[in-house]
């Protein structure tokens, strides 16, 4: 691992109590390289907790042998080496270089920095890693091989659990009938996943007893806020443990370099030039030639819809049922929430659907630019906004829209478990419960076009809308409402003028 910055204070720090360790974050050691003596030189400085105060105790390092991670009040003979890879990493203290901890849950994908991440964790806390990997609907191919890697890195042992039906059910569903899209239009796909995950996190580290959890992600960005909210939100006594705000890797050869140190298999998969981010609800892509908003996206970017050029050159009319504000059917077959999220991504994708190209406020404060792919979800936006049309009242449907953003930005900002999004969902399941019928849908090159609507609980009364003469409705009414609407408009005219 590269080298933290340099410390020249005393051997053994004591320092007043961090906020953070209320919520399981010890602050980062350094590392020191300006004395020498015998070979030895000053190394890493190790936390740990004693009562309501972080103790930081240097270590040294000798320069001949290699040997590391001795408090430099104990004797060399008092070094305890590390056997192999998959033996739990000791120091003469009992933890690690950072602290000590019993167990670990960690959000891993198989990839160079969670793979790096787990001899990490081992080394820094002195813990047993347990990855978990959720299965989001990011395809097969990425969960292929995951426990052989897992254990090469040195986790004891790899969690997956199938949260597809769930994520779409209980976290995508409600999106969608409140209506939630960030910024004009995200459709939240990375947001949304982002809870469940870590609410199954916390309930493998109640099963297995770890102590703490751990994930991947950057200092940079959103997913750290959405993570840890969760973390704090079910369980409050769980340590949090970031490397990437923690350690000294900085990129990709860092790890790699730090992988082939400890003797961690480093994953042999091609690097992407992007970044992205997979699930049943979308794809998004970052990075590369995204980073300049000038740049147009590159054709083959794009992996869940073809581009609307390449099309069929005939539309296809698709029907989608709904009940209570959500959808169950297609074309009149009733499928579960993941299996029918899935269908409609793969008619979607086909006529090129659901691409969005966006700058977005992080909520750390930076504009990043992205690119999403959401075929089956812009399908159903489009069919429950439009059945709202005849469901909902004027009043309910500007109230709804005005608080779907608020809705929105608390999904974007991890808040998925604040008080004040449950009673908004609370409101949004309420009036919604009339919003039941079909919507046919006409999709063609990358357009979605509503071409027929129907609810058996319409406000539309076509002998009331209708331009022919009707009993239910006298025109002549009208002229009173006008003169009484606009009242204060003629008030205000009358006393500028002078009347």
């Amino acid at each position: 691992m590269a080298q933290l910055q340099s410390m020249s204070s005393a051997n053994v720090l004591s320092v007043p109590i961090h906020p953070s360790v209320n919520q399981g974050r010890l602050p980062r050691g350094n590392i020191c390289c300006s004395s020498k003596s015998d070979g030895y030189q000053l190394g890493a400085v190790s936390s740990s907790l004693h009562g309501n105060r972080i103790v930081h105790q240097r270590r040294i390092f000798n320069s001949v042998t290699g040997n590391q991670g001795i408090p430099i009040n104990h004797s060399v003979g008092a070094i305890k080496m590390v056997a192999s890879q998959n033996e739990k990493i000791e120091s003469t203290s009992g933890g690690g270089l950072r602290g000590k901890l019993n167990k670990v849950v960690l959000a891993y994908s198989g990839g160079l920095d969670t793979s790096v991440i787990v001899p990490w964790l081992r080394e820094n806390y002195g813990c047993d890693v347990v990855c978990f990997t959720a299965d989001v609907g990011q395809g097969i191919q990425e969960l292929d091989g995951l426990e052989a890697k897992a254990k090469a890195s040195g986790a004891s042992q790899l969690v997956v659990r199938d949260l597809k039906e769930e994520f779409v059910r209980e976290y995508i569903f409600p999106c969608l009938r409140a209506g939630a899209i960030y910024e004009r239009k995200y459709l939240l796909g990375t947001s949304m996943a982002r809870p469940v995950i870590a609410k199954a996190m916390v309930d493998v580290a109640r099963e297995v007893g770890a102590d703490a959890v751990s994930h991947g992600c950057t200092g940079k960005g959103n997913d750290q806020v959405r993570f840890e909210l969760t973390f704090f939100a079910l369980n409050p006594k769980l340590n949090v443990v970031a490397p990437w705000r923690e350690w000294d890797i900085r990129g990709r050869e860092d790890a790699i370099e730090y992988a082939k140190k400890h003797n961690i298999p480093v994953p042999v998969t091609k690097k992407s030039i992007y970044s992205r981010d997979r699930n049943l609800w979308h794809l998004s892509h970052e990075g590369d030639i995204l980073e300049d908003p000038a740049n147009e996206p590159r054709k083959d970017m794009y992996m869940m819809s073809v581009d609307p050029e390449d099309a069929p050159d005939k539309p296809e009319y698709i029907e989608i049922g709904i009940e209570s504000g959500l959808p169950v059917s297609v074309n009149g077959e009733h499928l579960s929430p993941a299996t029918l999220l899935a269908k409609l991504n793969e008619i979607g994708g086909k006529h090129g659907v659901g691409r969005i190209d966006m700058v977005e406020n992080r909520l750390v404060g930076m504009k990043s630019r992205g690119v999403y792919e959401t075929p089956g979800g812009t399908i159903m936006f489009a069919a429950v906004r439009e059945l709202e049309s005849l469901t909902l009242d004027r009043e309910t449907m500007q109230i709804k829209d005005s608080l779907a953003l608020k809705y929105a930005e608390l999904v974007y900002a991890g808040r998925w478990f604040d008080p004040l999004r449950q009673s908004m969902d609370a409101f949004m399941e309420k009036i919604t419960e009339g919003t039941t019928g079909s919507v046919v849908l006409k999709l063609y090159k990358g357009s979605v076009t509503v071409v027929s609507r129907k609810s058996p609980n319409s406000l539309y009364r076509q002998d009331i809308s209708s331009f022919e003469s009707g009993g239910n409705y006298d025109q002549a009414d009208a002229a009173g409402f006008i003169r009484l609407y606009g009242l204060p408009t003629r008030v205000r005219a009358m006393q500028e003028k002078g009347f």
